[in-house]
């Protein structure tokens, strides 16, 4: 018997031994605690006198008994203890001596006992427990008690334990015997049925309720004083021993086990309720295990498989043993808290604690050692198994063989009632049984006489298992039925065996259904006689009866006719019946059809259309179908039609799989959703050669190869007897039977390789009991039999049942044993037999959830009855007890029960305990833990729980995984705060590792985690728990999106996980950059270089995607081969330029002779490849297909080389006679025109362009190249005709039209080509924009037009708006959506929220985009008004996301109304970079660390305005950010790097210089991105020339030059001189120049340098390696440049000889790129214009075009030749009013042109005249200024304001006074800051009176630009130092040095204060400081008086 049993049995002898033993009164007196301080009652000499005595006799007596000296040492007594010695019977006169003298001891000296044995009894104890030697005469009196007792307490346990033993040995014995005991059970089972009468229970009960309260108030109190302090020992001694994990300073700690979490949990208020698994454990019935497949199985849940349970995850017990050295210590326990208390509620332990308090740890360890070997010694005996007294054979007579001559089995008297017994029945079935069956199973009248007795109900089985066809012919004789004769047993019998016979009978005969139903038993049958219609070919129907052409007689026509050829020819019918109105009236005659006349009608206006989609959306819902009932047609159909959804969300969701597979018509899920590609798995799983031995088979595993290999399965499995039975000795895998006996083949009898005759010998079960595994065989395929011997024979099944695992026979036998009796109707009812058990509940009245039947079967244990029983009661009292215990005894109990489950547990741990207690209590501690987690608010103890008992919750959680919370430990994980994850998910295991990844995938969209969670676990997870278990990587697919560089980098090597890949390279697409550069580098490290380039030529598309992100450094080392093979995965990915360069060249380096194929492939990396390798497939069909490459390369806006155009593009006849190229050809030519130039433009002609103009409505033409085409054009292509969509096919070409022209078109050809002529590049010019939007504003109904007018909306001048601005809010519902510009976002508000004095929050969230125009005083109530955080937290969002720049005034204002609240902080993060940016440096230095990090996001996040800040506010903020962030020690690495984003190289040149050069090298391409001053550039200068990096310049390859690219413009001249000639061709030339502009028109150098920074030394390369600065070298022989060469270099970079030297014609077609060329000195425009006036004859002579294209170069023109030109197109003026380098006299001269030329006065200038003027309008004088028109300048002031006018002060005076003109703003005092904003540098016009009058409102307004052209007096008089403290920030930073150096110091600190506010100074702006004394002068005092005046006369 196992230790669980014994163990039981052995308590239960135990107490009914001292229950019954006899009993031996001790006189005492009533134990009280007497303190030190009383007084002694005796001496204390005589007392110790007497007590030695007493010592003496009891050593005496010791010897006596013992024949051996006892020895007072403690530990050698032990150690005698702990040998093995010879156990002897209890001597009951030597007890009774021990107890005599203890008696007469505590008689005599009770008082002096009292007062100072037991008052020292703690410290004795302590002391003898350390081993010490002199521990006063209560040590001795104690050691020699402890040892005289010793052996005889000892013998006690044994004695005991062997009558426990001895009285379970005989549980299995004879059949005498048995029945012994079955009559004893009997005897008090009929004892107790007697007693607990009715009358008696209510006696009881009623008992019971009196009693209860009284006995339990005083078990409570004596509960309280007799278990509290042992229950306070035991948990101090656990406390000692058990060391409970805790945090240690590095936050990590060690993982507890489940006793260490119990404990844990005791000292945390966690709620343990152990008390159901204490009962599980004690009073639970041994429930058998399944061992065949039936519903009640498969119901039970607590049941434990051989196969089911969760993994184990592997915890490190602690093991609690004798020998334990680590004690924790005393302050850790319960004794603190004892030692520290006023008042001792406990004084024992209190001592005890005082007593421990003085040792040592290492006696503190001897004492633990020494009471832990003591209650070892004594407990042993409990814990150990009884012996095997082996197994009795009883002796049994074998049956003897019936004869079959003798005259038992007379079959022929069975027919009458009564006559045959049920024994003999059997026997003759066993015996003779092919006689049985034909004399009994075939004559019904038999087996009906033969079932009316129950013992024979089995022979109606017996008989259709045997044959049930031959059965129902028998039975089922449906003509033989009459009503006396029928039964209604038969009838259900043939009911359900030959249904479709018996309903045939039923409805086709009228008297065999009265039969039927004459019986009421009968009237659940419910038969179908409704006959199905017959079918009906209804193509047959519908050609004969919609044959319209015969309708002649519309009478004749039926409307079930009609209604016929609707339903099935719906479209005939139409259009042969519908459309005939005559004929549809006619058919109205007949009033039956009036439906037909509106079908008809309906159906003409709605012709009937394919039947609609299947949506899938609607039925196939996957996420409800978990909760309800699917049709299984509806599972098909969402199969069929969503195959990838239906896999993902059935086949992948393991619940809603397995709900769905259990109904019959989906049992094709289990083949659809298994792996179709399952060869390789079954070749892994079913190795049916290692299944011949003894070997455990995982049951999945036998399911997989049954179902997908099922031939080898049943060959191998089925038809191996060997193996078969090795699998059934396995419980779990009985269900093989079954399916074995499937997979044979029909008709042989029995189940291959299982022989039942052989096996199922029951005869022999009476002396050897089978396995579980043999009862379910016969059981299965043997049943009859099985009936017969087992359940017929109650002794044989008594005898079975007897086994836990065997109990399910006596249940099935129940079924077939019950007895029957007859009803009235002549059925058979069965009558339950009577059950003790099951009784005794009723009339307790118990209602349990329990089911008695199993202890109410024949066989079934009676004492598994009373246990359960038992339980029961407990659990119906159990509530009333509680409610009755105070708080204090609930407390101590509960705390009792906890200790006692922990002391179980070291049990179970060190193997002396069988009673599964971690089994029983994993679901009471998983709900514990559940709850406290759910209510627990301190972190600091859950995360305690799931860091240091993560193991043990791991296990827990998979041992609950049935129940709802599964999820809980789970959810936990995702609610620990930031700053506590990563430790506390380092400690995960890798199992909740992995169930977290798994919720996090499923949920990731629910749990809105933020980013600073989701990176801190990504990092944790590819850090830590990555390289432990590199299986977790599948499941972190999602989240690698989330991961660092640094994260990727740490990833262990899985190159040649195939898996692994396959993810990688199915995200890595959309993945950052850094991160793809970050996995290349993280594959790379792992990779042989030479290794790789052997490798196959499959390489690249064997590794897939990632093989593109590899460092360039390791990418180089693949072969030209491997490349072009893996051309396409290459390709598919976006490589840099570096890996573009080198794949072109390796590839048309190395093969000569790629097929068009291979050539079409490379696409545009043939741009990259040397023209000359190109050059060698001229003539072949491969050379038209690198023209189409160049080309295309060309459209999307690459660059190449010159030649490259000029050798494989163009050829010579193109550029000699243009006018002979085919329309073809041009089209071909398109995106190359351009470079061509104006001169081959103006030779083609109309109809070679025509065909041509979808191709070069697409080229980016300048306006002069567009003005030529479109002139080219125009006589055949006409721009008036309304819907002719002529001016939006122009596209690009759109820029030449002339403004004249556009003034003459219709509004509404404007409007319709508007949206298209917005969107093309270069675009329309300013004067056209001007004319347009004219043109569209001056119409009353343009505020209906807001959608096609709004995409030239932010250039519409502020004057046409404010005119519409009520319209415009009334009529446009989208007002709110427009892009409007600062100034029209503040008219509209103004009148916005003119009856909205204060705004809501909603209100102005409403605005839109109009909230841009809020002025400051609006927006301060609006943050007084909330002044709380979320609400200013929304509308800083909606700040940050509006679609157009903040005015500076805005920003300002918010900062400074947002500053003054407490949470300012909080709101950085919301601010975005265009506000946070115009923080002012004294705030931002003072950001903690956690706020700098916030802008350092921000920043990245956007880095527009950081690029946009001056460059000294750029390094001061970096250079702070860096030291807040602790980034300036150490190597500048990759990570910190880009960390910083776009100010990574903002930092100073110190941190700079330590860049990390391994990461220097492998991201050169990358770091050309950012942004280098003149230091930074030079250090990168240094870095490329060192031998870690490249190595000296002049060992430099082609290959390092390509890596270097633009950083060689960053080397000095005199190194760039050491570069190798040979390397630094035109061609090389040419790209390094491209590769800068490229740079240049970028994201980053657009903003952050100035294009003349690296001129020189550009000009200086191309002029040094081209030959032109070398003394003594010969000229390179393209000393010439040809335009081509121009355009992708640099005009100016060439020397002017060369220029002057062209050809004409080359000249010609370069003028327009060499006159916009800004670089070039006087000197050098004068050559070129000379070389102009060669080409184009004198400047009289110059047509519009060669004016528009001489640029710069017009500036060299006399004022006479000036006076020349004819400047009477809007083109040529705009082009000269572009120019910003005339002289005064130069602009009056061309002004006065362009009146002469286009015959107008000055006031007959409209606004795109004076839009195209631009600086020319300073050309007028300040008279004739304020006769121009007022409203049309006002118009024309939104471009004019942008110009750096060169005006003088009293023109920008008339300017003002047109400005403010009645008709146009209005006077300046009116002026708000939107006009100020709008008429931006004029400004700086007004009077001195009027600038020094502004208020703050205009100030704002007042644009940068305007600020700096205030001459230095004038800004110094006319602006106080409180006016200069409104400037923002960029009015402040454009302030010149003249205009600072002007004001006063004053006036300086407001300005200082402006530039940098919030400093510690405070500054009194009356003229006195807190800082600095400062001291008006006179001269302030008389100026103060005249500006009163000036006021007060104003």
């Amino acid at each position: 018997m196992h230790h669980g049993g014994c163990l039981k049995l052995l308590m239960l002898s135990s107490i009914l031994g001292f229950a019954c033993g006899d009993s031996r009164k001790v006189t005492s007196s009533p134990r009280t605690i007497i303190r030190p301080s009383e007084k002694k009652s005796r001496s204390e000499d005589e007392f110790e006198r007497n007590i030695k005595v007493l010592i003496e006799n009891i050593r005496s007596l010791s010897k006596e008994e013992q024949g051996e000296e006892a020895t007072p040492n403690l530990h050698q007594s032990m150690s005698r203890m702990s040998a093995p010695i010879e156990r002897i019977a209890v001597d009951s006169t030597n007890l009774a001596t021990y107890l005599t003298i203890f008696n007469s001891l505590f008689s005599i000296y009770q008082p002096a006992l009292i007062d100072s044995f037991i008052e020292t009894l703690p410290q004795t104890l302590i002391c003898i427990l350390v081993d010490r030697q002199h521990c006063g005469w209560q040590g001795d009196l104690t050691s020699i008690v402890l040892s005289a007792l010793n052996e005889q307490v000892l013998s006690v346990f044994p004695s005991v334990k062997a009558e426990a033993c001895m009285s379970t040995s005989n549980l299995r014995m004879a059949d005498s015997t048995m029945a012994q005991l079955n009559s004893l059970q009997e005897m008090l089972m009929n004892v107790l049925s007697s007693v607990l009468s009715d009358n008696f229970l209510a006696l009881w009960n009623r008992f019971m309720d009196m009693a209860i309260p009284p006995v339990m108030s005083f078990m409570s109190d004596f509960m309280l004083s007799a278990l509290q302090t042992p229950v306070d020992f035991l948990n101090l001694g656990l406390q000692l021993g058990i060391d409970t994990p805790t945090l240690d300073k590095s936050e990590k700690c060690q993982q507890g086990d489940l006793k260490q979490l119990i404990m844990w949990g005791m000292n945390h208020n966690v709620s343990w309720s152990f008390g159901q698994s204490l009962l599980d454990m004690f009073l639970a019935p041994e429930t058998p295990p399944c061992v065949f497949p039936s519903p009640e199985c498969q119901a039970t849940g607590s049941i434990e498989l051989g196969r089911s349970g969760p993994p184990s995850v592997n915890i490190q017990s602690f093991s609690l043993t004798c020998e334990q050295q680590s004690l924790n210590q005393l302050n850790e326990t319960l004794c603190a808290a004892f030692l520290g208390a006023t008042s001792q509620e406990s004084y024992v332990l209190y001592q005890m604690c005082r007593a421990l308090g003085t040792l040592s740890q290492t006696e503190m360890t001897k004492v633990w050692r020494n009471v832990c070997h003591k209650i070892k010694n004594i407990s042993l005996p409990f814990i150990e198994p009884c012996s095997d007294p082996g197994i009795a054979q009883s002796s049994r007579i074998a049956q003897s063989t019936l004869s079959l001559s003798e005259p038992l089995c007379d079959y022929q008297n069975w027919t009458i009632a009564d006559a045959v017994d049920p024994a003999l029945v059997t026997m003759c079935s066993e015996n003779d049984r092919a006689t049985f069956i034909l004399a009994v199973c075939t004559n019904a009248e038999a087996v009906q006489v033969l079932v009316r007795n129950p013992s024979n109900a089995w022979v109606w089985e017996f008989c259709i298992n045997v044959s049930d066809t031959y059965i129902v012919n028998l039975y089922c004789s449906y003509n033989m039925w009459t009503a006396e004769t029928i039964d209604p047993s038969i009838v259900t019998f043939c009911w359900y065996n030959d249904m479709e016979r018996f309903q045939f009978f039923l409805c086709d005969s009228m008297p065999f259904f009265m039969v039927v139903f004459s019986s009421e038993e009968n009237n659940w049958l419910n038969p179908n006689c409704s006959q199905p219609p017959s079918q009906i070919d209804i193509n047959s129907l519908v050609d004969e009866s919609c044959k319209y052409s015969e309708w002649k007689n519309v009478r004749a026509i039926s409307p079930e006719q009609i209604s016929v050829c609707i339903q099935n020819d719906e479209v005939r019918f139409i259009n042969d019946v519908c459309v005939n109105q005559t004929f549809v009236t006619e058919l109205l005659l007949n009033s039956a059809n009036a439906w037909v006349e509106q079908y008809c009608t309906y159906s003409v206006r709605n012709p009937p259309t394919s039947p609609p989609p299947l949506s899938i959306e609607v039925w196939c819902i996957y996420s409800t179908w978990i909760n309800v009932s699917v049709d299984p047609s509806v599972v098909a159909l969402c199969r069929q039609y969503d195959q990838i959804g239906f896999h993902q969300n059935v086949c992948c969701n393991i619940p809603l799989y397995d709900k769905l597979s259990l109904h019959v018509d989906n049992q094709w899920l289990i083949r659809e959703c298994s792996d179709n590609d399952t060869t390789n798995v079954l070749e892994q799983v079913c190795v049916y050669s290692d299944w011949s031995q003894p070997t455990f088979v995982d049951m999945t595993d036998l399911a997989l190869c049954a179902d997908l290999d099922t031939e080898n399965f049943t060959r191998n499995v089925c038809a191996n007897a060997t193996v078969l039975q090795n699998l059934l000795a396995n419980l779990d895998n009985t269900w093989l039977l079954e399916q074995c006996l499937n997979l044979t083949a029909p008709g042989r009898g029995s189940l291959i390789g299982v022989r039942l005759a052989e096996q199922c010998q029951y005869s022999s079960w009476a002396l050897v009991l089978p396995d579980a595994a043999l009862l379910a065989l016969c059981w299965d395929y043997d049943q009859a039999n099985f009936i017969s011997f087992v359940c017929g024979d109650s002794s044989m099944l008594t005898h079975i049942t007897r086994e836990p695992s065997s109990l399910w026979v006596g249940t099935l036998c129940a079924t077939y044993t019950s007895p029957r009796t007859p009803s009235v109707s002549g059925s058979n009812e069965t009558t339950p037999q009577p059950c003790l058990t099951r009784e005794l509940a009723k009339k307790l009245n118990w209602t349990c959830n329990t089911d008695f039947s199993t202890f109410c079967q024949p066989g079934a244990s009676q004492v598994q009855g009373l246990r359960v029983l038992l339980r029961c009661g407990i659990k119906i009292i159990q509530p009333r007890m509680e409610n009755l215990m105070t708080t204090r005894v609930t407390s101590m109990v509960k705390q009792a029960t906890s200790l006692w489950v922990v002391l179980l547990l070291a049990l179970e741990e060190n193997s002396l305990t069988s009673l599964r207690v971690t089994e029983n209590i994993q679901l009471s501690v998983f709900d514990s833990i559940v709850i406290y987690m759910d209510n627990e608010t301190n972190f600091d103890n859950k995360r305690v729980l799931l860091q240091c008992f993560g193991k043990v919750l791991t296990s827990l959680m998979q041992t609950g995984r049935d129940v709802p919370t599964n999820f809980f430990l789970i959810k936990e994980y995702f609610r620990i705060p930031l700053s506590h994850l990563r430790s506390v998910l380092s400690a995960a295991d890798s199992i909740i590792v992995r169930e977290i990844l798994l919720y996090c995938n499923r949920n990731y969209a629910t749990l809105q985690l933020t980013d600073d969670y989701l990176h801190t676990m990504v990092s944790v997870l590819f850090q830590i728990h990555l390289p432990r278990d590199i299986s977790l990587f599948p499941e972190m697919g999602l989240l690698l999106a989330l991961a660092t560089p640094s994260d990727i980098l740490s990833m262990p090597p899985l190159q040649n996980n195939i898996n692994a890949l396959s993810i990688i390279n199915f995200s890595i697409k959309n993945l950052s950059l850094e991160q793809q550069q970050a996995f290349g580098r993280w594959f790379g490290q792992s990779m042989s270089l030479p290794n790789m380039t052997a490798s196959s030529l499959s390489f690249i598309r064997d590794t897939g995607n990632l093989i593109a992100y590899l460092p360039f450094q390791s990418f180089q080392f693949l072969s030209p081969a491997q490349l072009l093979d893996g051309l396409d995965v290459l390709q598919s990915n976006p490589l840099g330029l570096f890996k573009q360069q080198f794949i072109a060249q390796s590839i048309t380096g190395t093969f000569g002779n790629l097929t068009v194929d291979q050539i079409r492939r490379l696409g545009n990396l043939s741009c990259l490849a040397h023209p000359s390798q190109l050059m060698a497939y001229a003539g072949t069909d491969a050379f038209s297909v690198i023209q189409d490459n160049i080309r295309t390369c060309v459209v999307q806006g690459f660059s190449v080389p010159s030649n490259m155009i000029s050798s494989l593009i163009l050829k010579s006849s193109d550029l000699q006679s243009p006018s002979s190229l085919t329309p073809q050809r041009v089209s071909e030519l398109g995106p190359f025109l351009p470079l061509l130039g104006s001169s081959v433009l103006q030779q083609l002609t109309s109809a070679q362009l025509m065909p041509a103009l979808r191709t070069l409505a697409s080229v980016p033409f300048t306006p002069v190249q567009a003005r030529i085409i479109f002139d080219k054009i125009s006589a055949n292509f006409s721009l008036v005709l309304p819907g002719s969509e002529h001016l939006s096919r122009l596209g690009s070409l759109v820029s030449g039209v002339k403004v004249e022209t556009l003034w003459t078109l219709p509004t509404d050809v404007l409007l319709e080509a508007l949206s298209s002529m917005s969107l093309q590049t270069p675009g329309l010019t300013p004067p056209q924009v001007n004319t347009i939007i004219s043109k569209l504003w001056g119409s009353s109904s343009v505020s209906q037009w807001m959608d096609r007018v709004n995409p030239l909306l932010s250039s519409t001048p502020l004057l046409s708006v404010i005119t519409q601005v009520p319209q415009l809010l009334i009529r446009d519902t989208a007002v709110h959506t427009r892009l409007w510009n600062t100034q029209q976002a503040k008219a509209l508000f103004k009148q916005a929220v003119i009856s909205h004095p204060s705004l809501s929050l909603q209100q102005f969230l409403s605005l839109g985009t109009l909230a841009t125009g809020v002025n400051c005083l609006n927006l301060r109530r609006l943050f007084q008004n909330l002044a709380s955080l979320s609400p200013l937290r929304d509308i800083m969002t909606f700040l940050r996301e509006q679609p157009v720049p903040l005015h500076p005034s805005l920003k300002k204002c918010v900062i400074e109304e947002l500053y003054e609240f407490g949470f300012f902080s909080d709101l950085l993060g919301d601010l975005g970079s265009q506000i946070a940016l115009s923080l002012p440096l004294s705030t931002i230095k003072k950001f903690p660390q956690d706020k700098m990090d916030s802008l350092r996001k921000v920043i990245i996040q956007d880095p527009y305005y950081f690029l946009l800040l001056p460059s000294t506010k750029q390094a001061v903020l970096v250079d702070k950010m860096l030291q807040r962030l602790n980034m300036y020690t150490g190597l500048y690495t990759e990570e910190e790097f880009r960390s910083l984003g776009v100010m990574a190289t903002f930092v100073t040149d110190e941190m700079f210089w330590k860049l990390d050069r391994s990461f220097f090298v492998d991201g050169l391409e990358f770091l050309q991105r950012f942004c280098y001053n003149a230091n930074k550039r030079g250090l990168v200068a240094d870095m490329l020339q060192e031998n870690r990096t490249f190595g000296p310049v002049k060992n430099w390859t082609s290959e390092t030059l390509n890596q270097v690219d633009r950083f060689l413009f960053f080397l000095p001249k005199d190194t760039i001189q050491l570069i190798p000639l040979g390397l630094m061709s035109l061609e090389r030339i040419e790209r390094l120049f491209l590769s800068q502009q490229k740079w240049e028109r970028g994201e980053f150098g657009s903003l952050c340098q100035k294009p003349s920074e690296l001129f020189d030394k550009k000009q200086f390369v191309l002029q040094f390696f081209l030959g032109f600065l070398r003394i003594g070298r010969s000229p390179y022989t393209g000393l010439i440049p040809t335009c081509e060469s121009l355009h992708v270099t640099q005009p100016a970079a060439w020397t002017i000889d060369s220029l002057r030297n062209m050809p004409q014609a080359s000249f010609r077609r370069c003028l327009e790129l060499i006159g916009q060329d800004p670089f070039f000195i006087a000197f050098e425009l004068s050559v070129l214009l000379t070389k102009t006036k060669e080409v184009y004859g004198m400047p009289s002579s110059f047509n519009s075009s060669v004016i528009s294209q001489l640029g710069r170069i017009a500036t060299q023109l006399s004022l006479e030749e000036l006076g020349s030109l004819r400047l009477s197109e809007i083109q040529s003026i705009s082009a000269m009013g572009n120019l910003n380098t005339w002289t005064s006299r130069q602009l009056k001269s061309v002004f006065s042109t362009v009146l002469n030329s286009t015959r107008k006065t000055p006031s007959q200038l409209d606004s795109s005249t004076f839009v195209a003027l631009g600086h020319i309008v300073c050309g007028i004088d300040a008279p004739i200024m304020r006769i121009l028109n007022p409203v049309e300048f006002s118009k024309a002031v939104l471009w004019l304001g942008r110009l750096y006018l060169s005006c003088s002060e009293e023109q920008l005076q008339a300017l003002i006074g047109l400005l403010s003109h009645s008709l146009a703003f209005g006077p300046v005092s009116s002026w708000g800051s939107e006009v100020f904003i709008e008429i931006g540098a004029i400004a700086a016009g007004l009077p001195d009176i009027a600038m020094s009058a502004l208020v703050r409102e205009q100030i704002e307004g007042i644009t940068p630009l305007a600020i700096s052209l205030i001459p230095a007096g004038k800004f110094a008089v006319v602006f106080n130092q409180a006016q200069i403290r409104m400037f923002t920030y960029d009015q402040a930073i454009a302030v010149t040095e003249g205009q600072r150096s002007a004001l006063s110091p004053v006036q300086q600190t407001a300005l200082s204060m402006v530039l940098n506010p919030w400093e510690d100074k405070p500054v009194d702006f009356r003229g006195r400081s807190l800082g600095v004394a400062m001291h008006p002068c006179p001269f302030f005092y008389l100026s103060s008086i005249l500006i009163m005046l000036l006021f007060s006369l104003g």
